[in-house]
């Protein structure tokens, strides 16, 4: 009987960035984290201060294995420009889950935290999965916001129909987890920066 040979890991050398973002389904971010991993990436996680209602630092920095980083000005960092810093050092900038609050902030070149200084200071490619109430999903300025998104190079993992934390079933629950492996190992092959 032949062994068959290990599949090889798509993101094998490659650095994703994720933003995690203030939405309830950032409690699913260390599976995330763990299926990239085991795909060869080295995650480094940048956490909202709303983020850390829903998944603490410490879960993230033990299943990355990296520092976890929340702080535009911190006492003590590795580097002199931590949001510069960052920017540069990913392949890709993967934001997930991404609250209809940050997609509006990046839409408008609102610059307040690590994560949006990140997303403006980098040239790298930005992959968003945003989650968040039908409602906030559906409404006309966070569907311009994301229009406006895309048409400067940024691409979605479009969120799909489910359970909602407000209870009702709709459009706005996160992307199954292998939809935004997928979608992340596409973008990084097709190399496409972000203007």
């Amino acid at each position: 009987m032949s062994k068959s040979s290990p599949r090889a890991k798509r993101l094998s050398s490659k650095t994703v960035l994720q933003i995690v973002t203030g939405s309830i389904a950032a409690y699913k971010t260390p599976d995330l984290v763990k299926m990239m991993k085991e795909d060869g990436a080295k995650v480094i996680c940048v956490q909202t201060d709303s983020s850390r209602k829903f998944v603490t630092e410490t879960v993230l920095r033990t299943v990355t294995g990296e520092r976890v980083y929340s702080d535009l000005f911190p006492n003590e960092t590795p580097w002199g420009v931590m949001h510069t810093s960052l920017a540069d050092l990913a392949d890709v900038i993967l934001i997930a889950p991404a609250s209809a609050n940050f997609i509006a902030k990046l839409a408008h070149g609102i610059a307040d935290d690590l994560g949006t200084c990140v997303c403006l200071a980098t040239r790298r490619p930005i992959l968003i999965a945003p989650a968040m109430n039908d409602h906030m999903y559906t409404h006309p300025l966070t569907q311009r916001n994301m229009a406006q998104l895309k048409a400067i190079g940024y691409r979605f993992v479009d969120p799909v129909e489910g359970d909602l934390a407000c209870g009702r079933t709709g459009v706005g629950h996160i992307a199954p987890l292998a939809a935004i492996l997928e979608s992340l190992v596409s973008v990084l092959k097709t190399g496409k920066k972000s203007k």
